[in-house]
């Protein structure tokens, strides 16, 4: 399997902002265990008995040294196969951006840019005509966005994913879906509105219950296969983030039970192919 979602930070060389606060899905106090570093040793011993072949390291927060960092990471070889870092997406140098990251070691290892939306104090950020700008000069790159959305951001997410048709963008952890609330709330409509942009793929990623739990999110899933097919899903842990509700083994065991009943072939697209085809920047084309 390929874990499409991890995070990796050494708070020696670099802090990370958000674990010192309040966060809209966790307050100071329950983000605790998370303010030690985690390692690409860390990951592997969790990873490698799991069947975990590679993952993809994706930015922790804003700050174009952590995506070096991660890239240097992805260079030295062992599970961490490609980067989705972080760039200025609002600024007019872009491509400049984009080109310096290229010249760093593991630089041909970028392959997206995310910012989370989640974290973006302005509510209309997606349609600034400059973020839209620097979005098609991803596409144009080759590379993915991450969409880090809550519900109510989805539709902000649909129009712009239906502006921007050269660029690939991921919908992180199922796209945020109301666990407590039920599918009838509009997280199951926008799904399907970016399900029917072919230029969307979907990651089964993130922890939405506690404690975890595969018939929980079963109608979750099923409104995102039906939006997206396996062609378009992938699954990703969020660990260490995710370690906050369940186990690594428990997080990739309830999408293991999710994805259960489908042919081996459609398992294999979201354990691999999906990701392989999306990351390529990490596996022989």
């Amino acid at each position: 399997m390929i874990d499409c979602h991890i995070h990796l930070w050494d708070l020696a060389a670099r802090p990370v902002p958000w674990l010192d606060g309040d966060q809209p899905w966790a307050s100071e106090e329950e983000l605790r265990p998370l303010r030690r570093s985690f390692t690409p040793a860390d990951f592997a011993e969790l990873a490698e008995p799991a069947g975990v072949t590679g993952a993809i390291v994706v930015q922790a927060f804003d700050d174009p040294g952590e995506t070096a960092d991660l890239l240097a990471i992805a260079a030295a070889g062992g599970l961490a196969k490609a980067v989705v870092g972080w760039a200025d997406l609002a600024a007019p140098d872009v491509a400049g951006q984009l080109a310096a990251y290229g010249d760093l070691p593991g630089g041909d290892l970028l392959t997206g840019i995310r910012h989370p939306l989640i974290a973006e104090a302005d509510p209309d950020w997606l349609a600034r005509p400059a973020v839209r700008s620097g979005l098609r000069t991803l596409g144009e790159a080759g590379l993915s966005f991450g969409l880090t959305v809550f519900e109510g951001q989805l539709a902000g997410a649909v129009a712009c994913v239906r502006d921007v048709p050269g660029c690939v963008f991921t919908l992180d952890h199922m796209g945020g879906p109301p666990a407590e609330r039920g599918t009838d709330s509009g997280w199951a409509e926008g799904v399907a509105e970016l399900g029917r942009c072919e230029n969307v793929v979907c990651k089964l990623s993130g922890a939405h219950t506690s404690p975890v739990s595969a018939a929980t999110l079963a109608p979750y899933f099923d409104a995102l296969l039906a939006a997206f097919g396996p062609s378009r899903l992938m699954i990703g842990s969020d660990w260490p983030v995710s370690s906050l509700t369940a186990t690594y083994p428990e997080m990739l065991g309830m999408y293991s039970e999710l994805i259960a009943a489908l042919s081996p072939a459609e398992q294999d697209a979201i354990r691999t192919g999906t990701a392989q085809r999306v990351y390529h920047h990490g596996w022989p084309a």
